[in-house]
Order: C-alpha cells, then structure tokens, then sequence
C-alpha cells in the first residue's frame, strides 16, 4: 500500500492537469481545492469549490476530478465534496495563476 503522502503527491499532481474549460490555469493553481485527504485504506477527500455556482463547469469538474483521481494506482475510493463555503476569490489563486491571468 502507498504512503498517505506519496498518494497525495499524486494526485496533487493530477489535479494540475485539470483546467476550467473557461480559464488558462489548472484548477489547483486557481484556488479551487480547498482540501485533499487521504483516509485509511487510500480512500480519499476532496474537498472543492469552484469559481461560481452558475459555472459552466459545475457538472463537469467534480466529475473529471474524481475519474481523474480513482484512476490513481494504488487509490481505493474518491469522494468529491462541492463546497460553497468558504466563496471562491481571485486571492485564492497562486502568485503564478494571477500572473498568468493578468491580475498582478
């Protein structure tokens, strides 16, 4: 079985392969994950929000991130928690995705 940490390193990592159709940034550098967790026998938590209720991918994205973590080796179940509290805002974007959106 893999280490907790080594697990959430990769997903981590396939979480920045996963962009808003709508944004040029993955959803990890714009802020949109707000926790991940990895629960005994590599079931793991995602807790996320996204940038508005009305967003276009609001079905989308909580789906893509828990197809995208399930197909992880060695992770046992995913569940992905859509949250609204607290709101997204543009400061929780890295230094990096404000950069590249032009917000610094």
């Amino acid at each position: 079985m893999m280490e907790p940490d080594v697990l959430k390193n990769k997903i981590i990592e396939v979480l920045h392969e996963i962009y808003d159709p709508e944004i040029p940034v993955d959803i990890y550098e714009l802020g949109l994950i707000y926790e991940v967790t990895v629960l005994p026998i590599n079931n793991v938590q995602i807790v996320m929000t996204l940038t508005a209720p009305s967003c276009p991918a609001a079905q989308e994205l909580p789906i893509e991130v828990d197809q995208k973590v399930r197909a992880i080796e060695g992770v046992n179940d995913v569940h992905v928690s859509v949250v609204w509290d607290p709101p997204w805002n543009k400061s929780m974007m890295s230094e990096a995705a404000q950069l590249t959106l032009g917000f610094m």
